[in-house]
C-alpha cells in the first residue's frame, strides 16, 4: 500500500513538472546576431552613471517654454509674427544660446530652426507633456509654418523659408536638412493625429516624396533634391545616398497612416536602394531610419533587406573616401572616461561625439529590436555605454577641467548641454592642452559676434526627451530597462514591451515591475515565460552577457503560433 502511495505522488510531482515546465512549443531561441564594433564596447563603462534622464527631460521642457524664464541665460523661446506660409503666429527657439542672429530683436525674430523646435516638441510630448495645450499655446499647430509652400517644395524644411535661412550664413541645400524634418514631424504627428491640417502637411510630403522617388529611380546620388523643380542636385556637399533611408521611412509611416499602396512601393523602393549600395554612406540619422523600416518590412511585409550590413555601416563608419569620411559609432576610452556608443566623426582630431546625434540613434534602433530580436544582446549593449556617455555633454556631468566654459553650471542649471564632446580641444585653449575629453560646441564659429554662451546648444539637447521616455533603470547597477514602443511611431502596440540586457559575466536577478494589471512576463528570444500572474513586480533571472526582450501580456493570455510568428488573439506577440 505504501509503495503504491509512493508511486502515485511520484506520478503525480511529475505530471505536476511536465505540465509547469512544458507550455506549447513556441519556436526555437533567437539566435543572437554580434555587430563586430559593439563587442568591443565595454560591459562596465567608466564611469559610470545613469542620470534621470525624465526629470532632466521635464525640467528642460519647462524652461524652454517658459517666456519670463528667471534663469542666468533668460527665456530662449520667442514668437514669430512673420506668418510665412500659414497666417498664423508661430514661434522660435535659440539654436545655440545668444546666437546673435536669432531671437525675438534680429532678423525680425523668423530665423529659427525646425530641427531644433521639432525634437523639442517630440521629446517633450514623449514624456507627457502636451504640447497642443502649453502655456495657452498649440504649438503643434505652430510648427506647421515650417512647410515650405511658397517656394513649391511642399515639405517641412529646417526654416519657414529657403530666403529665412540664407539668414544662418548657410553654407548650401543639405539633403538631410531638407529631409530630416519631415521625419520628425510625422513622428509628431503620430502623437497628435487630429490637429488642424497635419493630414494635408503630411499627404504632401508623400505625394512629393512619391514622385522623388519616381525621379531618382534608385539613384540616390545627389547632394540634395530639389523638391519643387523635382531633380536632384550637386553642390559641395557630399553626395548622401542615405537620403534613400530617410525617404523610405516617411512613406512608409505615410502607408501605415492613409492606406494607399503606392506609398508603400516606393518606400519599398527607397530601402531597396538603400540596400544595394556598396559601401557605408552614414551621415547624422537617414541610414538609421532606413535599417529600422528595412527591419519592419522585413518582417511586417515579407522583404528581405540586409539588415545587418545596414547596421554595421552605421556602427563602423563611413568609408566613402569622396563623401563624409569617418562618420560612425566610436569606440574608445578618452582620458579616464569611456564615451563609446557616442555617435559623430570617429577621426576628426581623434574624435568628436554629438550628443543630439547620440540620442535621435536610439529613436530607430530600440524599436527595431522588436522586429529583428536577433540584434536584441547587441542593441543593449550599445545602449548601455551610449546612455552612460551622454550624460558627460551637461556641464554638471564632467568636471570644470574637461569643459570649455567651466563654472557656467548655474547659467541655465545645467539643462541646456555642450553640442559635442571632443578627444582634444581645437579651439587651441592652453589650459586643455593634454585633456581628454573636452565639452565644447561650434557656436563662436558660427557669427563672430557670438559670445562664449553659444558653446550650450539647445538644439543638441533637444531630443533629450527620447531617453526620458525610454530609459529606466533595475535595481542591479548597469541593468537597464528599455521601452521598445516609445519611438515605434505609426505601429500597432498593443502589449508592453522592453528590452534588458545583462553585461555583467554572471547571471544576476532583477526585480521586474510592471504598469498595468496582472500580467504574464514572455521573452521573445527563448520563447518562454519568465513569469506568470505577475502582480506589480516580480524577481526574474537574466543569463551572464545575455538580454531578454519581455513582452508584457495580460494573465492568462493564450499564445498561439502561425507560421514563424506567434499571436495573442490578432494580436502580434513576435514576429519571429
Amino acid at each position: 500500500m505504501i509503495r503504491h502511495i509512493k508511486t502515485l505522488l511520484l506520478l503525480f510531482c511529475l505530471l505536476h513538472i511536465f505540465s509547469c515546465s512544458n507550455d506549447p512549443d513556441y519556436g526555437q531561441r533567437v539566435t543572437q546576431t554580434t555587430i563586430e564594433r559593439i563587442e568591443l564596447m565595454p560591459g562596465d563603462p567608466q564611469p559610470y552613471k545613469i542620470i534621470n534622464w525624465k526629470e532632466k527631460a521635464v525640467a528642460f521642457d519647462a524652461y524652454l517654454f517658459d517666456f519670463h524664464a528667471d534663469l542666468p541665460a533668460g527665456a530662449l523661446i520667442w514668437l514669430d509674427h512673420n506668418q510665412r506660409n500659414f497666417p498664423q503666429v508661430t514661434f522660435g527657439l535659440y539654436t545655440a544660446l545668444h546666437d546673435v542672429r536669432q531671437g525675438p530683436d534680429n532678423n525680425n525674430g523668423e530665423f529659427h530652426e525646425s530641427l531644433n523646435s521639432l525634437a523639442v516638441l517630440l521629446g517633450g510630448s514623449l514624456v507627457g507633456i502636451d504640447k497642443t495645450n502649453q502655456q495657452g499655446y498649440n504649438f503643434v499647430k505652430m510648427i506647421q509654418n515650417y512647410f515650405n509652400s511658397s517656394n513649391g517644395w511642399n515639405i517641412m524644411m529646417n526654416n519657414t523659408t529657403p530666403e529665412v535661412a540664407l539668414l544662418g550664413g548657410g553654407y548650401g541645400r543639405d539633403w538631410w536638412y531638407d529631409l530630416f524634418p519631415n521625419v520628425l514631424y510625422y513622428n509628431l504627428c503620430d502623437l497628435y493625429p487630429d490637429v488642424e491640417n497635419s493630414e494635408f502637411i503630411q499627404r504632401s510630403i508623400a505625394e512629393q516624396f512619391c514622385k522623388a522617388d519616381s525621379i531618382l529611380n534608385g539613384n540616390y546620388d545627389y547632394s540634395y533634391f530639389d523638391y519643387a523643380e523635382m531633380k536632384g542636385m550637386v553642390n559641395q556637399i557630399p553626395l548622401q545616398q542615405d537620403a534613400a533611408g530617410g525617404h523610405g521611412y516617411v512613406l512608409y509611416a505615410a502607408y501605415k497612416k492613409f492606406g494607399d499602396e503606392r506609398y508603400l512601393t516606393h518606400a519599398k523602393n527607397a530601402i531597396e536602394a538603400l540596400n544595394k549600395q556598396q559601401e557605408s554612406r552614414f551621415y547624422e540619422i537617414l541610414l538609421p531610419m532606413g535599417a529600422y523600416t528595412a527591419a519592419r518590412l522585413n518582417a511586417e511585409e515579407g522583404t528581405s533587406y540586409d539588415v545587418t550590413r545596414m547596421l554595421e555601416w552605421i556602427f563602423e563608419g563611413a568609408k566613402n573616401p569622396e563623401g563624409r569620411t569617418g562618420w560612425g559609432v566610436i569606440v574608445d576610452k578618452w582620458g579616464d572616461y569611456d564615451v563609446s556608443g557616442l555617435q559623430g566623426s570617429i577621426t576628426d582630431g581623434g574624435g568628436y561625439a554629438f550628443m543630439m546625434n547620440s540620442i535621435k540613434l536610439a529613436m530607430p534602433l530600440v524599436p527595431m529590436v522588436k522586429y529583428e530580436p536577433r540584434f536584441a544582446r547587441a542593441i543593449g549593449r550599445w545602449m548601455l555605454n551610449n546612455v552612460n556617455a551622454c550624460r558627460l555633454f551637461f556641464p554638471d556631468e564632467i568636471p570644470d577641467e574637461h569643459q570649455w566654459l567651466p563654472g557656467m553650471q548655474e547659467f541655465t542649471r545645467s539643462l541646456i548641454a555642450y553640442e559635442g564632446l571632443r578627444y582634444a580641444d581645437d579651439y587651441q585653449k592652453p589650459e586643455l592642452e593634454g585633456v581628454h575629453p573636452v565639452a565644447i560646441g561650434d557656436g563662436p564659429k558660427w557669427h563672430p559676434d557670438n559670445p562664449v554662451e553659444s558653446m550650450f546648444s539647445v538644439y543638441s539637447t533637444a531630443p533629450v526627451g527620447i531617453l526620458g521616455a525610454m530609459v529606466e533603470t533595475t535595481n542591479v547597477e548597469r541593468i537597464l530597462k528599455l521601452d521598445c514602443n516609445v519611438t515605434d511611431f505609426y505601429a500597432k502596440k498593443p502589449f508592453p514591451c522592453y528590452l534588458i540586457y545583462n553585461p555583467h559575466t554572471e547571471q544576476k536577478k532583477i526585480v521586474y515591475e510592471t504598469r498595468g494589471e496582472e500580467t504574464d512576463l514572455f521573452d521573445i528570444l527563448t520563447k518562454s515565460y519568465l513569469a506568470k500572474s505577475v502582480n506589480k513586480s516580480s524577481t526574474i533571472t537574466l543569463p551572464a552577457d545575455e538580454a531578454v526582450l519581455v513582452m508584457e501580456l495580460p494573465s492568462g493570455t493564450k499564445i498561439r503560433k502561425e507560421g514563424d510568428r506567434l499571436l495573442a488573439g490578432d494580436k502580434i506577440v513576435s514576429f519571429q
